[in-house]
């Protein structure tokens, strides 16, 4: 199943109006697939699945845990740092 750029755009708007752990298994969802004219985005799909395992997602936790066989060491420390920076930077939304 490929999703359109609507639907992503729909998507990380949710997220960024509040993110829930559904929300955020849904954007790894839409990474880890077909997009269009182009393939799935590992280092995106892991990045939302690690940030909905954190909010508790056990479908999350599996799905990125599947991830890691795809990935090579540098995109799976790439897609670490990208989930770390989205943690702080939306803090800093929140504090603010």
């Amino acid at each position: 199943m490929a999703f359109t750029e609507v639907e992503v755009r729909n998507a990380e708007a949710a997220v960024s109006e509040g993110a829930s752990s559904e929300d955020l298994f849904r954007l790894g969802l839409i990474y880890s697939t077909e997009m269009e004219d182009r393939g799935p985005d590992y280092i995106q799909a892991h990045k939302w699945f690690s940030l909905a395992a954190m909010m508790g997602s056990s479908p999350a936790k599996a799905y990125r845990e599947e991830l890691k066989l795809e990935m090579s060491h540098q995109d799976l420390t790439l897609a670490q740092k990208a989930a770390r920076g989205w943690l702080a930077e939306n803090r800093a939304r929140q504090q603010a």
